[in-house]
């Protein structure tokens, strides 16, 4: 009881010499974590919705593929039957024809009906052969568009199939470099498309320090190794602690700032031990409003690697 009296007092005491130019660095820092953190959480929303988005429209076209063959099959027929009455009216004037011919020499008034007959089927064959054609080229702008959709949907899935392997192969590849660490509070799982790294406190810190200890140091540079050098992704860095309140003068001063500087100190080392490209990396701090399980505090203080692949590519084949 003494030696923990002891130590918090020298705690206080060196809480109170921290200068005031580190406490409002710490605040400007603070700053920008949140600012980062409500880009990137409005990023991956936008993310997510796009990529709803993207499946609705290839269902949809989908839709259209069925429809446009259905068509394609109706027109068929129409022009099939057309055809034939054409023909059917190219035989019927023939044979007009003829028979004028054998009543050449007969009344003239029943010559002239004939004749209006006649060239009153010859009007409904042109008209039917305009028909014909009309619906000719009607089938072969279909059939140009179905195939254009067919090509598209298959270009659509194959870039998800695709996307849907990489992360596969991701994921095994970051589980194969994290193996070590198996039953030592460290989980990778994939969800909706993304990587999910959970480390639990109890393998990267000290209770209310935001300093990562060696094992958990270890853990955070093998997993930045496995993803270094694939700038086509985007990672997040989520802090997230229990509901114990912390009582302290000095920073961390409650779950907000101990969320955001766990995740920030994560990110250093990351940047700091490895070739990853900063610019794909996000820090941000969830405090205690996430947590995973009710029953057990030790599981809610955690570090999480959110690792989502950009998604530029099958927007832009969308947007054509």
């Amino acid at each position: 009881m003494r030696l923990i009296l002891g130590v918090l007092t020298l705690v206080i005491g060196l809480g109170s010499c921290v200068p005031a130019k580190k406490y409002n660095d710490l605040l400007a820092k603070e700053q920008n974590c949140s600012e980062e953190l409500k880009k990137y959480k409005t990023s991956s929303l936008d993310y997510e919705a796009q990529l709803k988005t993207v499946q609705t429209r290839a269902n949809l076209m989908q839709k259209d593929i069925t429809q446009l063959k259905s068509d394609t099959t109706e027109l068929g027929k129409s022009y099939r039957s057309l055809q034939a009455k054409y023909q059917q009216a190219i035989s019927m004037g023939a044979s007009f024809e003829k028979q004028l011919d054998k009543i050449k020499d007969s009344d003239a008034k029943h010559l002239a009906r004939m004749r209006a007959d006649l060239e009153a089927k010859i009007i409904e064959t042109q008209r039917k052969e305009d028909a014909l054609l009309s619906l000719e080229k009607e089938l072969k702008n279909k059939q140009v568009l179905l195939a254009d959709r067919e090509q598209r949907v298959a270009e659509l899935e194959e870039m998800i199939s695709r996307q849907e392997m990489a992360v596969k192969a991701l994921e095994s590849k970051i589980a194969q470099a994290l193996r070590g660490f198996e039953n030592k509070g460290l989980k990778v799982e994939e969800r909706n498309g993304k990587i999910y790294v959970s480390l639990e406190a109890k393998l990267l810190f000290a209770s209310g320090s935001t300093f990562v200890e060696a094992e958990g140091r270890k853990a955070i540079i093998q997993l930045a190794k496995a993803i270094e050098g694939d700038d086509q992704l985007e990672i997040i860095v989520e802090g997230h602690t229990d509901t114990d309140r912390l009582a302290s003068g000095t920073h961390p001063k409650n779950n907000w700032e101990l969320s955001v500087l766990r995740a920030t100190s994560v990110v250093g080392i990351m940047t700091e031990n490895t070739d990853i490209n900063p610019a794909i990396l996000s820090a941000s701090g969830r405090s205690q409003y996430h947590p995973v399980d009710a029953n057990d505090k030790s599981k809610n203080r955690r570090i999480e690697v959110i690792i989502a692949p950009r998604l530029d590519a099958l927007f832009e084949l969308i947007s054509k």
